[in-house]
């Protein structure tokens, strides 16, 4: 039988925080791996915190969130993470790193960005295409973000056709408690 030990890490990241945000994700990294754990998911923007905005505009920004995120991938070996970034191509993403063997295996890209209420995501980042699925511990994995997960043909969909098993998927939305 297989079995994949999953662990949620839902760290409380502060927006603009990223040594200290990537710091937390080491910390818990660290803690799943005394546990056994596979494959760890953090939260959506985990590096950057949630919602980044107006940081977005600055190109410094991106690129110190980039090295952040080197940072978790050198203290990630043994184990597979994912990690909520700001992906830079010709355009910014919302983005999963997968992090597996110690490197940057997949990247997953948001595809549905939310524009109401609290979230003005299109106005920063453009959305995502492609909804690659990888494999931990014998276990086919896909990835997604936040809002994706609500749509019956979105990236779920192609996923499970791609041979996904599991879907992990990571969010940071706002809430308030009590």
């Amino acid at each position: 039988m297989r079995v994949l030990r999953v662990g949620l890490a839902q760290i409380n990241s502060t927006v603009g925080d990223l040594g200290g945000n990537a710091a937390k994700i080491l910390e818990w990294t660290e803690r799943a791996r005394a546990l056994g754990v596979d494959l760890i998911a953090f939260p959506e923007m985990a590096i950057t915190g949630y919602p980044p905005e107006d940081l977005l505009l600055r190109s410094r920004f991106i690129e110190d969130n980039l090295a952040a995120l080197n940072q978790v991938v050198e203290g990630s070996r043994g184990l597979t993470l994912v990690v909520g970034f700001v992906d830079r191509g010709e355009d910014i993403h919302n983005a999963a790193a997968i992090i597996h063997e110690g490197r940057v295996a997949a990247v997953y890209r948001k595809q549905y960005l939310p524009n109401y209420g609290v979230f003005d995501e299109k106005r920063y980042f453009q959305a995502g295409s492609e909804s690659p699925v990888f494999e931990v511990a014998g276990v086919r994995v896909g990835v997604n973000i936040c809002e994706d997960i609500w749509y019956p043909d979105g990236p779920c969909r192609a996923q499970a056709r791609g041979g996904a098993e599991v879907i992990v998927n990571i969010n940071a939305s706002p809430f308030h408690a009590g």
